[in-house]
């Protein structure tokens, strides 16, 4: 078994607690069991929901959630990117080079079901971009990409991918109006689901890496603009 020194009593108590009992126990019987104060459990049941490893309600009481990487990987993405934004440039790369490694393993997992939700992301997407007004189809970028990778079972993965997501929103990303680069960005999109539903694997491949180079242009043109102004 993985060593546990380095963990608090309660996320010792926690990461052996039943999946199946989802439902924890109250607060005096947890300190009694894991023999600390109520006082000293409740900071780290603060910890632990921080973490995203518990839920705590009034009515409900505290209840164990299925393991995430998300929340974990959300704090410390918050914390550097309100120290300096650059720190975003550095993660999507790293985004970058994950979904790169995983491509062809994602991509060959999945079914006839996903090919058609993919379609209706592309659809639904460029619904948006012909519309009147336009509309920036951000939520079907995000799904689509999270889509593709979904199939994984690996919450890392997962967890990293959905940090990626949750931070483009966060310094505004989502909100970039330049139509060339949203259609520049969709037909490269629809490149990838055709070779993806055609198992062109190393077509859709060579698309998605041409694309993600559109993503550091426009980082670079945002950074030079910011330090001019």
């Amino acid at each position: 078994m993985f060593a546990q020194e380095n963990l608090s009593e309660f996320l010792k108590y926690l990461a052996n607690y039943p999946p199946e009992c989802e439902k924890l126990p109250s607060l005096s019987v947890i300190s009694k069991e894991i023999g600390i104060s109520v006082a000293a459990l409740r900071e780290q049941l603060e910890v632990a929901r921080t973490l995203g490893f518990i839920e705590i309600r009034p009515r409900t009481g505290i209840r164990k959630l299925p393991s995430k990487f998300y929340p974990s990987v959300m704090v410390s993405l918050n914390y550097l990117m309100a120290e300096d934004q650059k720190f975003f440039q550095q993660f999507a790369d790293l985004r970058q080079k994950i979904e790169s490694a995983y491509w062809t393993e994602a991509v060959s997992l999945l079914g006839n079901e996903d090919h058609e939700a993919l379609r209706q992301i592309i659809r639904r997407a460029y619904e948006k971009l012909d519309g009147s007004p336009v509309q920036i189809p951000h939520e079907e970028h995000k799904n689509l990409h999270l889509t593709i990778y979904s199939k994984l079972n690996n919450p890392f993965v997962s967890g990293i991918l959905e940090s990626y997501w949750k931070a483009y929103e966060l310094i505004g990303l989502n909100f970039f109006t330049d139509y060339t680069y949203l259609r520049s960005v969709w037909g490269y999109h629809q490149t990838m689901v055709d070779a993806i539903i055609n198992k062109e694997y190393q077509a859709g491949f060579n698309a998605m890496v041409e694309h993600a180079n559109l993503l550091v242009n426009l980082l670079d043109i945002r950074q030079n603009n910011s330090q001019n102004n």
